[in-house]
């Protein structure tokens, strides 16, 4: 495993941002996904050094809210994406199956004069419906086997991995949607049995499965144990919090309630072989990205790329 990167482009100041930091691994942002621009993003970052191995893709609501008949045609868009991130050479997709999306109550101070996302349950409106309605979680899995039934047949005929983030935060229920990712173990293995594909797997963030967990100091590595056992995780978003379910802060790394060590050790002995990636690091006003390059060009992500490079290092010898 070694450490990578999300949401850059390949402009010189920030593939030299990355390569500075000991990144050569990206998870890259593209202006559109034909299969030219793919290929020529890939060509460019190479030429600096870094390999662009995946990219994001977001997903319609047509087909999240199971909108008829708009949802076979994004599907079908979706499939002609997943062939052209084949024929790029690209390992493989990060996405996001949401009914509902990120949820956040505001944020609390943190160390150094910075600020840590944060939910508390007790501050959030729960009672008022998003635009979803009420939807529960066998109809959330309705509609998951309806996507991942079109599309995993065509990764698997272009070798490219469907890497599932999490909905974060996994909860029983947030504004009338049943999370399909809660409880958590319960819902991963759902999720990868409803096609069971070696193509069909997570971009398994460590902070989002530790804020559905009432002891994710505990609880947490048996989870990454039994999925990297499987082999469907595809990519790793390395964060912590301080908390757990219905209250949590995304802390710095080294401060929170899940041992990060024990994660990279866990990883380790499970043989994951990808990406150890940033996500969500605390903010700080001094961090304003230059004009017209990632706002992750800042002091918080060159912390965290060193602080995944030690682990690493750690767990290797």
């Amino acid at each position: 495993m070694y450490v990578g990167t999300q949401g850059f482009g390949t402009s010189r100041t920030e593939m030299e941002f990355l390569l500075r930091h000991g990144v050569r691994h990206a998870d890259g942002v593209v202006k559109d996904n034909e299969l030219e621009t793919l290929v020529r993003h890939r060509e460019e970052a190479a030429a600096a050094g870094v390999n662009v191995e995946m990219i994001h893709i977001g997903l319609p609501e047509s087909i999240t809210l199971a909108l008829d008949p708009e949802r076979d045609r994004e599907l079908d868009e979706v499939c002609r994406v997943i062939a052209n991130a084949g024929q790029a050479g690209l390992r493989g997709l990060n996405y996001n199956f949401c009914i509902l999306d990120h949820q956040r109550t505001d944020p609390t101070p943190g160390r150094g004069g910075s600020s840590y996302s944060t939910f508390d349950l007790s501050k959030y409106d729960n009672e008022t419906l998003s635009h979803a309605g009420r939807v529960d979680r066998d109809e959330a899995f309705a509609r998951i086997s309806y996507f991942l039934e079109r599309v995993i047949p065509v990764a698997e005929e272009y070798g490219v991995q469907m890497a599932c983030h999490l909905n974060d935060p996994p909860a029983p229920v947030l504004r009338g949607v049943e999370r399909w990712n809660y409880p958590v173990m319960e819902g991963l293995k759902r999720f990868v049995e409803t096609v069971d594909s070696p193509q069909n797997g997570f971009n398994f963030c460590c902070g989002t499965a530790a804020e559905g967990l009432d002891d994710p100091g505990r609880e947490l590595y048996d989870i990454i144990r039994y999925f990297g056992n499987k082999k469907r995780i595809f990519n790793v978003h390395f964060r912590n919090i301080r908390g757990g379910l219905g209250n949590f802060r995304e802390v710095w790394p080294d401060e929170g309630d899940v041992d990060m060590f024990r994660v990279a050790q866990t990883l380790h002995e499970v043989g994951y072989p990808y990406m150890l990636m940033p996500d969500h690091a605390p903010h700080h006003p001094d961090d304003v990205a230059p004009e017209g390059v990632s706002s992750r060009v800042n002091q918080a992500w060159a912390f965290q790329y060193g602080y995944i490079i030690a682990m690493i290092q750690a767990v290797n010898r």
